[in-house]
Formats: C-alpha cells, structure tokens, sequence
C-alpha cells in the first residue's frame, strides 16, 4: 500500500524539516513545496490526502494560496493545516478565513502532530 501524501509548504529550514521527519515517522510521504504559488498545480497533479503550510514569512501569498485551493474544484476537499505563531492573531485569522481546515500554533506542532492530523482528516 502507498502512503499518504502531504504537501508541506515551508521556507523555514527548522521547523520544516523537522515537520517532514515527524510526518515520515507517522508514516507519510511527504513532498516539500517552497512557493506558494505552485501549490494548487501541484496539489492537482499529485492528489496529496492533506496540505499542511507555514504561514512564515510570506502570511499574504499563503493565504492566497489555501483560498486558491478552496476555490479549485479539484481541490477543495482537501483538508489544510496553517501553521502560524501563538503571537500573530492576525496571521491565524487570514488563515481561517482563507479557508485552513485547522489553524495550529508553531511552537506545539511537532509535540501535537498526530492529534492535529486526526483532527484535520477526521470526516463529519
């Protein structure tokens, strides 16, 4: 069987590759993606099962990316994750009305991942 994939959109070399290390370690593929405007073609190319993105340092074009993906047809159901600092209320909120799934803070991603991830995939 194939595992998973997540698209990790990040800039930040630490956490981003420690994200992607605890990712593989809960058994996911993962394919790092550095500009946030490829995502949504390569979210369709690939058909990942979930998108998780850094909202650092570039908050606006990541959040025009998760509203890109919530308009595209193609990838409208996939769940997202955005990852923003406990600090920038404002970052967290862009997020949210762009249309993230689940808003999560940078500091307790890594110690909360799995629980973030059922969150996230969990189906009404």
């Amino acid at each position: 069987m194939t595992k998973p994939l997540t698209l990790l959109l990040y800039e930040k070399i630490l956490p981003g590759g420690q994200l992607v290390n605890r990712l593989q370690d809960l058994g996911y593929r993962v394919q790092a993606v550095s500009d946030p405007g490829a995502l949504v073609t390569l979210a369709e190319q690939e058909k990942p099962l979930l998108v998780m993105a850094d909202l650092e340092p570039r908050t606006a074009l990541v959040c025009q990316a998760i509203a890109s993906l919530r308009e595209n047809t193609a990838t409208h159901h996939i769940p997202i994750i955005a990852i923003a600092p406990a600090s920038d209320v404002p970052a967290q909120d862009s997020a949210r009305q762009a249309g993230a799934t689940l808003v999560v803070n940078d500091v307790t991603i890594l110690q909360h991942l799995s629980q973030f991830l059922d969150q996230a995939l969990h189906l009404e």
